[in-house]
């Protein structure tokens, strides 16, 4: 749980980084026209570098920060929700949706498996509390 918040945290800081210093680089990559407003993009890349810094925050006790990874796992299944309801109102091209795999879904199952865990600690430890020990 610890390693996976610490990858999902430079993950995020690496891509989020990237966005704010070379805004243009990820439309370049897939092709596509670069917005007129690459201001917006800056800031979502430091929405995103911002959570690489929770998910450090996170994995020194992984079960302790949960709600880290839980506000984490709900904008990784939002953002393709939210893109696939853009693809189908044609506004953003399908290129577009690389960055949807490596941002989000890849990082699906081990959030979920990290709340998990989360919640069986949870659960055993009001269960007996002197008998509780946090997995991490």
């Amino acid at each position: 749980m610890r390693l996976t918040l610490i990858l999902a945290g430079i993950y995020n800081i690496l891509w989020g980084g990237s966005v704010i210093l070379f805004p243009e680089l990820h439309f370049t990559i897939i092709g596509i026209e670069t917005p007129n407003y690459l201001e917006f993009w800056q800031c979502i890349g430091m929405i995103v570098g911002v959570y690489g810094i929770g998910y450090l925050i996170a994995s020194s006790d992984p079960i302790k920060h949960w709600p880290i990874t839980l506000v984490g796992l709900i904008g990784k299944i939002l953002g393709p929700i939210g893109f696939i309801g853009a693809i189908i109102q044609d506004k953003l091209p399908i290129g577009f949706g690389w960055s949807i795999i490596t941002n989000d879904i890849v990082w699906w199952i081990p959030f979920s498996y990290i709340l998990l865990r989360t919640f069986i600690n949870n659960h055993n430890s009001t269960k007996n509390p002197h008998n509780a020990a946090s997995e991490n």
